[in-house]
């Protein structure tokens, strides 16, 4: 990774597990443009990375991650050529996690909010601590989270989505978990352990069936029903030709643990 990243964040690797830490404890880890072109460069390079096969993304400090960097808006003057850099690394940033071919969780404690909370969405799992609190409020400084929204809407239902983006309010943990923006309530001391845990044994996985099922299921959710049965049916049969399918029926059928002839 390039040097100047540490600034921004923080690289962790073992047993297949990469974490990367946001790292601006002293602005609750807002997301800047340095910030946000830093988690591009990471996620380019596992991308890559055949040693990691699970992302934990969490934040340093008090908080997650309180979404976009105001100060740093404000300092530009809202110049027309900055934001749209900055929301074009944003986005490249929540696709690239969701195209990413590794599972990425979410380890969130303190406050997720604004782009912060749309991280936590953008991520396949998200396990949170019981303190943790969620919220979408640029309504209430009169920038609409328009692209938070577009994940957060993904997650949630309409409903549920559209009191968050109208009234700005914080929830709990516990309405993050009823609405289905997070997977996961831990207490707060057991944070990360317990996602450590969690992505371990993700981590024993076939990382070529990972990339398969991960990026299989995105897809389908865009489809019509019929259409979204056509593709997955397509899927699976492709799936079942692959060495590390026919590994694991045998390992399973052998009583025995496989071993993944692509790794």
């Amino acid at each position: 990774m390039p040097v100047t990243d540490t600034l921004y964040l923080l690289h962790a690797r073992a047993d297949g597990v990469t974490t990367l830490t946001l790292n601006r404890p002293e602005s609750r880890n807002a997301l800047s443009l340095g910030m946000l072109q830093a988690l591009n460069r990471a996620l380019a390079d596992i991308a890559a990375d055949a040693a990691t096969r699970v992302v934990v993304i969490a934040g340093a400090g008090p908080a997650f991650c309180a979404g976009h960097d105001l100060k740093e808006m404000r300092s530009t003057d809202f110049a027309c050529t900055y934001s749209e850099q900055l929301f074009d690394e944003c986005t490249k940033a929540m696709l690239g996690i969701v195209h990413l071919p590794k599972p990425v969780i979410a380890q969130v404690h303190g406050i997720a909010t604004a782009a912060g909370c749309q991280l936590v969405a953008s991520c396949d799992l998200a396990i949170a601590a019981d303190s943790a609190r969620f919220a979408t409020p640029g309504v209430n400084i009169g920038l609409f989270c328009s692209t938070p929204m577009v994940a957060l809407s993904r997650n949630v239902g309409r409903k549920a989505a559209m009191q968050m983006l109208l009234t700005g309010d914080l929830i709990d943990a516990r309405t993050a978990l009823n609405f289905g923006l997070i997977s996961e309530i831990v207490p707060e001391a057991s944070l990360s352990t317990h996602t450590a845990a969690l992505a371990s044994r993700i981590a024993t996985k076939s990382a070529a069936t990972l990339a398969i099922g991960k990026d299989a299921f995105y897809r389908q959710a865009e489809l019509s029903l019929s259409d979204a049965y056509t593709y997955a049916s397509a899927t699976m049969v492709r799936n079942l030709a692959t060495l590390d399918a026919q590994e694991g029926i045998n390992a399973f059928l052998q009583k025995r643990l496989p071993k993944w002839p692509s790794e």
